[in-house]
């Protein structure tokens, strides 16, 4: 009897260079973005419990971070801010002094380098906690769409005039990438890419990241906005949608329990650049899991990048970054 081509590639795969050689997924560094929370100008790096590793960061500390994630050779961070002042339209996320245009500038300056990828939204600058305008609605307080889009636009040019390398609009509003695109052209940053949270569930991944931002929705939810997870072939209309208003690049939000969402984001526009975001719930759940000791971190970590790599991820925003740099 003779074995198989595949039998007898499995029993090479023991040689490193093969298995290099032979590898259909390959998962590097810089196919990896870095969240960061900035909080406050003095004080100290504030744990985040439920996302262990991960800190609010204050500017004063935000240089010797950045060099930690530079000398790790992370390449790309993507930026959220929690102001000391919220108020109904969350001002401080277009203000060119806020929190997220302070340290955008103060990144810029020292590591010229580094891609800097902005959060635009204001779920973390709102009192009430929600992604924009509350309005009331026969009896029911609800997000005004279009009186949104006009300060995401503000936001988008604020960012952009700070330093950022590229927007990343991630409430899901109706018409985003369209008012964005159109506000950054018309304040001369036309070569500012849009990273587009084109799918984003309405999912229950997000606890860990809303205590981080402290952003959580003061009532209600957000489903009139987000997406419902047991839908797939709406993904293809959003993406569709935001394709035709001129985004530069696409994203998946959740990751690890979509895979088969992006898959098909890919077939459908292969051309473009799609992002996955392994959000802060899939990350806690691994951390859980390998503190009992019911999982091998670093394997189960492993394990689940490049899944979400393998299913056609260019990219992957997550907080194992630097667990993944180290290893």
């Amino acid at each position: 009897m003779t074995f198989q081509m595949t039998t007898r590639l499995r029993r090479l795969r023991q040689h490193p260079t093969l298995r290099t050689l032979v590898r259909e997924t390959e998962l590097n560094l810089q196919d990896l973005v870095l969240p960061l929370f900035i909080k406050g100008k003095e004080g100290s790096k504030k744990p985040i419990a439920s996302m262990p590793g991960h800190y609010q960061i204050p500017i004063n500390l935000l240089e010797k971070e950045i060099e930690e994630v530079v000398a790790l050779g992370i390449t790309s961070v993507l930026l959220f801010g929690i102001p000391a002042h919220k108020d109904a339209c969350g001002s401080d996320s277009y203000s060119d002094e806020g929190i997220v245009q302070t340290a955008i500038r103060q990144i810029r300056k020292s590591h010229p380098n580094l891609l800097i990828i902005s959060d635009v939204c204001f779920c973390e600058y709102t009192d009430h906690g929600h992604c924009g305008v509350i309005t009331e609605r026969a009896g029911k307080m609800d997000v005004h769409n279009d009186k949104t889009l006009d300060l995401l636009v503000k936001q988008a040019v604020s960012h952009a005039r700070a330093g950022a390398d590229v927007v990343a609009p991630s409430g899901m509003m109706d018409g985003m990438v369209r008012a964005i695109r159109g506000g950054l052209d018309a304040a001369g940053f036309c070569n500012i890419p849009i990273l587009s949270y084109s799918v984003k569930y309405n999912s229950c991944m997000y606890g860990p990241f809303r205590q981080a931002a402290e952003g959580a929705p003061s009532f209600g939810d957000r489903s009139s906005h987000q997406m419902d997870p047991a839908n797939a072939l709406e993904a293809l209309r959003e993406v569709q949608l935001d394709v035709d208003e001129g985004a530069d690049m696409l994203m998946v939000k959740p990751a690890h329990s979509y895979l088969d969402v992006i898959y098909r984001v890919k077939q459908a526009h292969p051309y473009v650049p799609l992002g996955a975001y392994h959000t802060s719930g899939e990350f806690c759940m691994i951390k859980a899991a390998a503190e009992k000791g019911w999982v091998d971190e670093k394997k189960a970590a492993l394990e689940i990048l490049n899944g979400i790599k393998r299913a056609g991820a260019d990219f992957i925003i997550t907080y194992f970054a630097k667990d993944f740099a180290r290893w």
